[in-house]
């Protein structure tokens, strides 16, 4: 499980250092390498997950590509994009020019750790995202409890 956020940089060649209390939840394959997956996210930021999350994500919607044109449309746009890496020796991330991109991602972000995937926010996006949505903190816990009538905000 990841939680909390931490600013970085990406050097020149667009690397960021993964935090080791994000690298705890990673494991090494049988060369001793960090496999990851990252693709693009939602609301503007990337999604980085450990093989096992990446493959619970996989099993929720590799069936639903036959439920109607938009479940394939979502699985097209969400695989496409996504990329299988390794972690360099010094635990650095080599973050794609097609994420980059996508995001606007430039030199500062923000790792956001979100239980079972790290999020990877352009710095100004997650400032940005979090001003607005500060005041529906205590309104959101109904959308942890299930509850689909305060989903939405109010007019």
């Amino acid at each position: 499980m990841w939680l909390g956020e931490s600013t970085h940089t990406l050097d020149g060649k667009h690397r960021v250092f993964i935090p080791k209390r994000f690298l705890a939840g990673l494991d090494r394959d049988r060369q001793g390498r960090t496999p990851v997956i990252l693709t693009r996210g939602f609301e503007g930021c990337l999604f980085l997950f450990a093989e096992p999350g990446w493959e619970s994500i996989v099993a929720g919607l590799e069936t639903r590509a036959f439920a109607g044109p938009e479940e394939r449309k979502m699985q097209r746009l969400f695989f496409s994009q996504a990329n299988y890496l390794t972690l360099d020796g010094a635990g650095r991330l080599l973050v794609p020019e097609n994420l980059r991109a996508a995001v606007g991602m430039e030199r500062e972000i923000v790792l956001v750790g979100a239980i079972d995937r790290v999020e990877i926010w352009p710095k100004a996006v997650w400032a940005a995202y979090c001003e607005t949505n500060a005041g529906d903190f205590d309104r959101l816990d109904q959308v942890l409890r299930g509850s689909a009538a305060d989903r939405d905000p109010q007019p």
